[in-house]
């Protein structure tokens, strides 16, 4: 009788313990993501939608391997780079479909309503980037981004200053500065 008593207590704690661990692990990146909304919002509107980008919603390859990039050093930010060395290799694709799985924010006030006319040029995003530019692996989003974040992340392929895509830059340089700014302000008001 002790021996089945045993038993079922065991059973018991061991079932316990299997239905409670992925909510214990969800609740570690939940809580392991609450840092992110100091800087791309609690509501995943970034503070400054001009310098940080959209993270919810966006796609989560895309996330994956920026939080990689960031974490390795093949991208570097002073805020970025100390947190994601600071994150398990593991949690970085939790993390990434944490955020994947939010849904876009809705624009913005001060961003234009309708999109103008595609510029030249923008055709050669599509085939990664997707036709209305929400992105898709391993290409992130584009619409709705800020005007100010797309135009630097242009200008940084462009100068080499960005260097964590092997195509970006060709394509970017190939483009002139008035040509990144057409894209940036039609991307921005999708």
């Amino acid at each position: 009788m002790l021996k089945g008593l045993f038993s079922a207590m065991f059973a018991a704690g061991v079932g316990f313990a299997v239905t409670t661990m992925p909510a214990y692990a969800a609740d570690d990146i939940a809580a392991k993501v609450q840092i992110c909304a100091a800087c791309h919002g609690e509501n995943g509107v970034p503070t400054d939608p001009r310098t940080i980008p959209t993270i919810w919603g966006q796609q989560q390859s895309y996330l994956v391997k920026q939080l990689h990039d960031f974490r390795s050093g093949d991208r570097d930010s002073p805020t970025m780079s100390p947190i994601a060395k600071g994150l398990e290799q593991d949690d970085l694709r939790k993390i990434a479909a944490y955020f994947a799985a939010k849904s876009w924010p809705a624009s913005s006030p001060t961003q234009p309503a309708t999109a103008s006319a595609p510029p030249s040029g923008l055709a050669q995003c599509q085939p990664c980037h997707q036709p209305k530019f929400e992105g898709g692996p391993p290409a992130p989003r584009l619409a709705g981004l800020s005007y100010d974040y797309l135009v630097a992340a242009m200008r940084g392929f462009a100068t080499g200053e960005r260097t964590n895509n092997l195509d970006m830059p060709k394509f970017m340089q190939a483009l002139s500065e008035r040509e990144r700014d057409a894209m940036a302000r039609y991307l921005s008001a999708l």
